[in-house]
């Protein structure tokens, strides 16, 4: 039987690095399918090899593995400190660094004036001992990969470079070509790490309560059901919910809020969240390796390992790019020479032939094109995790940069999700103010609701408990939900039925002034439900949400960043036209059954192309599936909307769409930059190589500067903040 692995992949310097290595390990026995992923440096295996028969061949190729738990964290530091802790973990570094110093000292004497036969042998030997492991590396490449890597291009380039004279220059080369890839896989592995700062925050041990004793305990030991003491100012080390206690709680790690959350009993709380000024107990409701946390960084390393549209253009271009130039490079030393009498060794009036096609082997380098894209996911996905916006992969984050509308559900995501009953009356009733009968068909409604989770239903029964009414029926048995109309379930022999005023007008009649008083209370934008008790139609319950706080602003937002902005709802019309109104949308649809919601979806996708629904994540699947980008709200107290949508807001902050929005354009932004400047400097020196005007330093520090300058700039988005 197969068995899936994780292993940890170090030295890897660009996304090219990576497919040798996957192409390597496919190659051995046992192997059934491997994935290496730069983004996350890990490798995915399914076979049966062993460890040792692994490290052998990564090793081969210049790389290390190691098993995830056991690996260092790579580049921990910035600055010039940690570039130096860097590449003194790396072989062919230090011998560079040696080399290097050989390199100088050899100059040095030249100047004093050793003979020139002389500097040329230390000069060789310097070169050899720095070019050892590079050479190994090209070699093993082609020995195992059947291709040419860069490792075995420079290796040629050196070594033309040598039997042509230009000893200085050809040390020169590898020098750079080293450091420079040090320094690539360096910025890379700095880009790469800022997952770290989510694990991080991963608590390690957790004050449990059992048998009436405090266990200082692992996080992995804790069970569900039991009980954590979280003392003020601790990070919360658990998913659970509050059973004694109530405190302001710093929940930035998982949703970016910036401002403490007031928590009581019964309220959830998440791993690595900050308890403030109070003693909490909480009652674990998930393991540690399925709390919301691990959950996250789950989702941000499976959404940077997701290919973005453009890297996949890149990765296609590449695979031809550097076979295109090699062979570039062996027709300018041979067709010039051969056939139009050129120079094929250097001149005194300029560069021969085969100088200008070791330039061009030194160009084939594909580094900065393939690492183009992915730094810049890996930053941007990172980015937003830490502002609370989870973006399931490279395509949705440049999908999220294409949108010209947004589609929003209304309750719960533009409203707060909490409506208060506002008015119940009973058509029996004759005073028009609070009486028994009125509060009878409160009781009745409540004892159907009971059992739903829905908003709606949550205000009716928390208005029955407000008021005492919750135990005067038993709870409703058959419960029904009628997606879109109602709810209707049987209490003792009768069949009670909750439903909008639309369906009631089709198959309940009711009386003419039951129509009106709905009517006038639909106008302030309330929604009204009737209640049928089996024999007739026996009143109707008003119920109000409200707008978000920051809905308003968070539409204008929007709005000012070119979005279409639509409401979608099943609710009534009058009360969709007065959110809508107020919170300043453009178009509005109402009284929507989920099918019809699919539609406006399709219908819009038609006219914008690129849109987003916003949604719950869970009751609007089928519209959230329809879109270009479905985003779920409030998805750090949903597994299934974490789960299921293309774009996750841990919290209820609509502050954060414009945020995602912005931050994926400026991403799309620096994809375009990085790809244009890579494939310009490409020409520029293929053209500069062809008319002898590159030498080959200059040659690797372009193929090096374009690299690390793609990297640094794709790597902006981490500065990118709110506001």
């Amino acid at each position: 039987m197969s068995e899936k692995q994780t292993f940890v992949i170090g030295n890897m310097d660009c996304a090219h690095c990576a497919t040798e290595v996957e192409e390597g390990v496919s190659r051995l026995d046992g192997v059934l399918d491997v994935r290496v992923d730069f983004a996350s440096g890990k490798m995915l295996l399914e076979g049966d090899v062993d460890f040792e028969t692994l490290r052998q061949r990564v090793e081969a190729l210049g790389k290390t593995i190691e098993h995830p738990d056991t690996a260092s964290s790579g580049a921990t530091r910035g600055g010039v400190l940690g570039f130096w802790d860097y590449i003194r973990s790396r072989f062919e570094t230090r011998i560079a660094l040696l080399g290097g110093a050989g390199v100088l000292l050899t100059l040095l004497l030249s100047v004093v004036g050793i003979p020139q036969s002389v500097s040329a042998l230390l000069y060789s030997i310097m070169l050899l001992v720095m070019l050892y492991p590079i050479a190994l590396s090209g070699w093993n490449g082609l020995r195992i990969n059947h291709t040419f890597n860069i490792n075995a291009l420079m290796t040629i380039a050196t070594i033309g470079a040598l039997v042509i004279g230009e000893y200085l220059e050809a040390a020169t080369v590898i020098f750079l070509f080293v450091i420079g890839e040090a320094l690539e896989g360096y910025t890379a592995s700095r880009a790469r790490a800022s997952i770290g700062a989510l694990m991080a925050l991963k608590p390690q041990q957790a004050l449990v309560i059992r048998d009436g004793q405090e266990l200082l305990l692992p996080v992995e030991e804790v069970e569900i059901g039991d009980e954590v003491l979280v003392k003020a100012g601790e990070r919360i080390p658990v998913d659970g919910e509050i059973i004694a206690g109530e405190s302001a709680i710093d929940q930035s790690p998982i949703t970016g809020e910036s401002v403490p959350v007031h928590k009581t009993v019964g309220d959830e709380v998440y791993t690595a969240t900050v308890n403030g000024n109070g003693t909490l107990r909480i009652r674990v409701t998930a393991l540690a390796e399925d709390n919301t946390l691990n959950r996250i960084i789950r989702l941000v390393e499976e959404a940077q390992s997701a290919r973005a549209p453009s890297q996949r253009v890149v990765d296609r271009f590449a695979q031809y790019y550097t076979p295109a130039v090699a062979i570039l490079a062996l027709l300018v030393a041979i067709v010039p020479p051969l056939l139009f009498n050129a120079p094929f060794y250097d001149t005194p009036e300029g560069h021969g032939w085969l100088y200008r096609a070791l330039a061009l082997l030194v160009i084939a380098c594909p580094c900065a094109l393939v690492i183009s894209t992915p730094v810049t996911v890996i930053s941007a996905i990172t980015a937003a995790a830490r502002q609370g916006v989870l973006i399931k992969g490279g395509a949705h984050l440049e999908a999220l940069g294409t949108l010209k509308a947004m589609i929003f559900d209304k309750t719960g995501t533009l409203t707060k999700g909490r409506p208060l009953v506002q008015y119940w009356r009973s058509v029996d009733c004759d005073t028009g103010a609070d009486c028994e009968l009125c509060d009878d068909v409160l009781a009745l409604a409540a004892a159907v609701e009971r059992g739903s989770s829905h908003p709606l239903a949550q205000a009716v029964v928390n208005a029955a408990q407000d008021r005492a009414l919750d135990a005067r029926y038993p709870v409703a048995e058959t419960v029904t939900t009628l997606a879109g109309q109602g709810v209707t379930g049987q209490i003792a022999s009768q069949q009670v039925t909750i439903g909008n005023h639309r369906w009631f007008d089709a198959d309940y009649p009711h009386p003419s002034e039951i129509c009106e008083q709905v009517a006038n209370f639909e106008k302030q934008g309330q929604t009204a439900m009737l209640l049928h008790d089996g024999e007739r139609v026996r009143g109707f319950i008003s119920v109000a949400d409200t707008v978000r706080d920051e809905g308003v602003k968070a539409i204008e937002q929007l709005r000012g960043l070119g979005l279409y902005t639509v409401m979608s709802t099943g609710d009534n019309r009058r009360a969709a036209q007065a959110i809508g109104q107020q919170l300043g949308l453009d178009e509005i649809h109402a009284e929507l059954l989920p099918e019809d919601k699919v539609q406006v979806v399709q219908d819009l996708r038609q006219r914008f192309e690129h849109i987003a629904m916003v949604g719950d994540g869970v009751n609007d699947t089928p519209a959230l599936a329809a879109a270009t980008v479905g985003i779920a709200m409030g998805a750090a107290g949903s597994a299934q909307a974490l789960e299921t949508a293309d774009v996750a807001l841990m919290s209820d902050d609509l502050n954060k769409l414009p945020l995602a929005i912005r931050l994926a354009r400026f991403a799309r932004r620096l994809i375009k930059q990085n790809i244009a400047l890579s494939f310009g400097v490409k020409a520029l020196f293929i053209v500069l190589a062809l008319l002898g005007l590159a030498s080959l330093w200059m040659a690797v520090l372009a193929d090096v500067g374009v690299s690390l300058l793609v990297t640094l700039n794709g790597m902006r988005p981490k500065r990118q903040t709110a506001g």
